[in-house]
């Protein structure tokens, strides 16, 4: 398999540490909003790189941690008038619903920074002890950055790049670089934790270094883990800083391999909600099936920036209408052993090479073509069996597919419309018992015009919407 380093900046061939086993770190969300589509975007690029990773048989530890303490859910808790636990359990109960709504599969471990403030004490207490870190009047503790001699190596930034404007300086660090590693409290915080070094919460970057020592690093490795991954504005600063951190603390660097995926943007920009521009998930799963989404989603490869289109998004639906449209035409039909051989390693090759979406679509694209044309001729019943596998396994590698076919194509009908859809299929069976097919037919012309399409099956009439 070869992915896209971002730090060396070309594709590499995975090697990892341990041969056949690999250990992932994602950077998950801050738990003070909904969930977005840039969200979306991250959580669904990673989990490919998971499942593929799988299917290639690799013993894969997959974590991704939870944000749930952060200047942005103090505000939003003065804001709302909530507490931290109230604010943060409810979006993270949100987020939860929302990944599982993409398919995203569940983390392996999902550490919350609040129930790991013990493993950051450590951390910040090992790099105090190094004098990497020190210790202001106010109780602050900064990382000394001019002590580590190979800060930026990962973005490969300089301290004169314009960017370093973005960092906030104080009066109280020694260098415009340094960063946070523990805040101390101020007067009427409400949300603090004991330390030796006084009374306070932990920076941002100091979270993630902490929970992949305590979860996943172990002893003796040149690396703490293989794949690091996140968004790419998370390259730097957050991405440069954890590395910082563990390289100084530990004797190992933190990851071996470094995955960032593109931005999400509207009209240009980077989807923000400082921008006001922000497509909440929510609200595009109220008329997008979450597996649309997650189409979507593929259709443009994961490290490049995606432009948001409705048009586009509907073309999405449509191709993933034909999964479906395929997965009707063999109802009843048990899955074969095996999937196709050439079809699972055309569909291997394309996402090996660093998850190339867009040949594996095309892939599947041909398979969906050539089972319709054996379709429509004579097949057997075993070449039927084969594309049911082929259709499980593109759930297994990409993550779509796995719904009850009805199901997906009655997604967006509404309660009150449901009811008189089933009142009417009733009514139409009761006339074709009694044999009156004029007034069966009227039935299915009046569902017609309600955009419903109805098959009769041995299991009774089932519907979908045009």
């Amino acid at each position: 398999m070869t992915i896209y380093d971002s730090v060396k900046k070309t594709k590499v061939t995975f090697e990892p540490q341990n041969k056949k086993e690999a250990l992932i770190y994602i950077c998950g969300p801050t738990v003070y909003d909904d969930a977005h589509l840039g969200h979306a975007r991250s959580a669904i690029a990673f989990d490919m790189l998971r499942r593929i990773l799988i299917v290639d048989g690799y013993k894969v530890t997959f974590v991704k941690n939870i944000t749930d303490i952060d200047d942005k859910i103090l505000k939003k808790m003065d804001d709302e008038n909530r507490t931290l636990k109230e604010l943060t359990e409810f979006y993270s109960d949100s987020y939860h619903k929302d990944m599982e709504s993409l398919n995203v599969l569940s983390p392996d471990i999902e550490p919350k920074a609040t129930e790991s403030i013990e493993a950051m004490k450590e951390l910040i207490n090992t790099l105090l002890e190094k004098d990497y870190a020190y210790k202001t009047d106010d109780g602050d503790v900064y990382f000394d950055t001019s002590k580590d001699n190979n800060y930026l190596s990962i973005s490969k930034r300089s301290f004169e790049d314009e960017t370093q404007s973005r960092i906030a300086n104080s009066d109280k660090k020694r260098n415009s670089a340094d960063f946070a590693l523990w805040k101390s409290c101020v007067q009427d915080e409400n949300v603090c934790f004991d330390s030796n070094f006084g009374s306070g919460r932990p920076g941002w970057h100091t979270e993630c270094s902490a929970m992949i020592e305590k979860h996943l690093a172990k002893d003796g490795t040149k690396y703490a883990i293989d794949i690091h991954g996140g968004g790419a504005d998370l390259l730097f600063p957050h991405h440069e800083n954890e590395a910082a951190q563990t390289r100084c603390a530990t004797d190992h660097e933190l990851a071996k391999y470094w995955m960032h995926n593109g931005f999400v943007t509207i009209n240009g920009e980077k989807m923000s909600k400082s921008l006001g521009n922000s497509f909440f998930l929510k609200d595009a799963l109220k008329h997008y099936h979450g597996e649309v989404l997650r189409y979507y989603l593929c259709t443009t490869h994961y490290r490049q920036d995606l432009s948001f289109n409705e048009e586009d998004l509907i073309n999405s639906k449509k191709r993933l209408d034909k999964i479906y449209r395929l997965k009707k035409r063999l109802l009843g039909v048990t899955p074969a052993k095996k999937a196709d051989e050439k079809f699972v390693q055309n569909m291997k090759n394309s996402m090996n090479d660093d998850m190339n979406t867009s040949i594996a679509l095309a892939t599947i694209d041909d398979m969906i073509s050539n089972a319709n044309e054996a379709l429509d001729s004579n097949i057997t019943k075993n070449e039927k069996k084969i594309v049911v596998s082929n259709l499980e396994f593109i759930n297994e590698i990409l993550g779509f597919g796995k719904l009850d076919v009805f199901n997906y194509f009655q997604f967006g009908i509404d309660k009150e419309l449901k009811e008189k859809i089933e009142k009417l299929i009733t009514k139409r069976d009761d006339a074709k018992k009694s044999k009156d097919y004029a007034l069966a037919d009227t039935l299915r012309d009046e569902l017609k015009e309600l955009n419903i399409a109805i098959m009769d099956t041995p299991n009774g009439t089932v519907w979908e919407k045009l």
